[in-house]
């Protein structure tokens, strides 16, 4: 059975140096993946809650609020630019058989403690790697959400990790972090069923808050449950069961993918596949009479309607969890981007008539091939004359198996912020991000400013 002091020491053993070249690489990209999905989303409505929010409680502090022109608190830079790496649900994710949380949403956390302890990039990397590690593991060991949890509250768990290494913080202490992170803020599944609202890509950044306060609080002595996984009416006990984790110096993150397109996790390869046949067959939306999806158990739960109806679409939040708007726009526009969630292009008919023509169904053998490191999708568009063309697929790019490298990454970003960032701006951000080993936290956040 996982203690929580084991978590505790494999956060104060690991250091930059115990990373292999593959995962410092890998985490490089991670940061830049994140980033520019942050500048992007920094016009957003909600986020801009988020950012009212902060300046309502704080006048000034000493971290980088991202995109904007104050600071604040560790704590309160951690809710904001958790909010931006995370809300246009187009962040990295780690591919689990029960669970899919988003690594990246540790990033803000860890940038928030090392520029509050004026870190070096490689205590940034280190502080990543241990947070990537352990959400990995919890996933892959120790999922929640058949027992009602959102994966938030794995985040929770991992980005107090993360800040704690990152802060500097001793076994005994990194232990208090965790500990009291884990006992207190355990979030519920329902952010993501039934009607999803604006939580939903905010959930996460309220867990980064809630983890970076708790490493504050055990680095001023506050001491925690030290029991927390193990001990009675504990976390295994009342969250995940009981549970092993088999923790490397962040080799996990290479079982984390890219996303290609905004859609929810789950619906890469289908959006991939029926691209690629919309494209390949030149299909139009006035001759579609139905298109049906085969796809796993999770994705037909999350976002096929196995938690509450899909093809009721109205908002952001609904339709990149909504696999039906997401195949009909995917088909009518060949493309699923920034683009796609306007509310404008969410509302036309077009796309309103298509996605009820959509039908979304498990099949178990697909479901034991996600089991095994696949994301499969079977597609068929039929069309009005009765002519039916299908499109299959195992994987997408970007997954592990198929992985974005710099320059797909770099194509990636300057579609997404590329517009917002004037050349030298940009040029500057890349280049600190692909040399971060050798350069300071402070040098990353002065470009987020």
């Amino acid at each position: 059975m996982t203690t929580t002091r084991e978590l505790a020491e494999f956060v104060q053993e690991t250091s930059y140096g115990d990373l292999s070249p593959a995962v410092r690489d890998a985490l490089k990209r991670r940061v830049l993946d994140s980033v520019g999905i942050a500048v992007a989303a920094a016009e957003a409505e909600s986020t801009g809650v988020v950012d009212r929010t902060v300046a309502d409680l704080e006048d000034g502090g000493p971290c980088t609020l991202w995109r904007r022109d104050r600071g604040a608190s560790p704590v309160q830079a951690a809710m904001h630019n958790t909010a931006l790496t995370r809300y246009l649900d187009y962040m990295d994710s780690f591919l689990a058989p029960g669970e899919t949380p988003h690594p990246s949403d540790n990033l803000g956390a860890v940038v928030a403690a090392g520029e509050y302890a004026d870190r070096s990039g490689e205590a940034l990397l280190a502080g990543l790697a241990v947070a990537y590690e352990i959400q990995g593991e919890l996933a892959w060991n120790a999922p929640v959400r058949e027992k009602g949890f959102d994966h938030v509250t794995h985040t929770v768990v991992s980005a107090a990790a993360g800040a704690a290494k990152t802060l500097g913080l001793d076994v005994e202490a990194t232990r208090d972090a965790i500990a009291i992170a884990g006992t207190a803020h355990n979030a519920l599944r329902v952010t993501r069923t039934g009607g999803i609202n604006e939580w939903k890509g905010i959930a996460s950044a309220n867990a980064a808050r809630n983890a970076v306060y708790a490493a504050m609080l055990a680095r001023n002595g506050m001491e925690g449950p030290r029991d927390l996984f193990e001990g009675q009416k504990g976390w295994q006990q009342v969250i995940s069961g009981p549970f092993e984790v088999d923790l490397s110096p962040g080799e996990r993150v290479h079982d984390v993918m890219t996303k290609r397109y905004v859609a929810e996790t789950y619906a890469q390869s289908a959006v991939e596949g029926v691209i690629e046949l919309a494209r390949s067959e030149d299909i139009g939306p006035d001759e579609v009479a139905a298109i049906k999806l085969e796809t796993f158990g999770g994705a037909k739960l999350i976002i096929g309607g196995g938690e509450g109806n899909r093809y009721e679409v109205e908002t952001r939040a609904q339709a990149d969890h909504s696999l039906p708007y997401m195949l009909a726009a995917a088909l009518i526009d060949r493309d699923l981007s920034l683009e796609q969630y306007e509310p404008e292009r969410i509302r036309r008919d077009d796309v309103q008539r298509l996605l009820r023509l959509v039908d979304v169904t498990e099949d178990p053998e697909l479901t034991e091939r996600f089991e095994a490191g696949e994301m499969p999708a079977v597609i068929d568009v039929t069309t009005d004359d009765g002519t039916t063309y299908r499109v299959e697929k195992d994987a997408f790019r970007g997954h592990p198996r198929d992985p974005m490298g710099w320059d797909e990454l770099e194509e990636k970003f300057d579609a997404v912020a590329g517009e917002r960032l004037g050349d030298d701006r940009r040029d500057d951000l890349v280049g600190t991000i692909r040399s971060l080993d050798e350069r300071d936290v402070a040098d990353l956040t002065a470009l987020l400013a």
